[in-house]
């Protein structure tokens, strides 16, 4: 089993930045990922990275304002978000998946963070 921790959400104005971190430890895994949950609705699949290769994967709705990244050494993925929009608030989650098949579907994840908070303000 993966454990992960993530952290780092908060209040930010529209147009502002975040950045998210997920420390994992545990048996090794092959992807990581982000969703996010809004009020309301349903789980929505944000970003993946490959956790060897480094290929990410990102949802049209944040490509090229949202970064993931890695950091091997310390088993973190970060989730760098700016251009921040009030329809990005959510609980965002972080994932692990044994596979290393990126995927957006999120009943393929194995281990889930606890979630934190992400308020954008209009």
């Amino acid at each position: 089993q993966v454990q992960l921790v993530d952290s780092g959400g908060g209040l930010v104005q529209a147009g502002g930045s975040l950045r998210l971190s997920c420390a994992a430890s545990g048996r090794t895994f092959g992807t990581m990922g982000w969703f996010r949950r809004a009020p309301g609705k349903e789980l929505e699949f944000v970003s993946a990275i490959h956790w060897s290769a480094g290929r990410p994967l990102y949802a049209d709705s944040v490509k090229g304002r949202f970064t993931i990244s890695k950091d091997n050494a310390k088993n973190t993925v970060y989730l760098q978000m700016n251009s921040l929009k009030p329809e990005d608030t959510a609980v965002y989650y972080c994932a692990a998946r044994y596979s290393r098949t990126i995927t957006i579907d999120e009943t393929s994840y194995n281990s889930w963070g606890q979630g934190t908070q992400v308020t954008v303000s209009s």
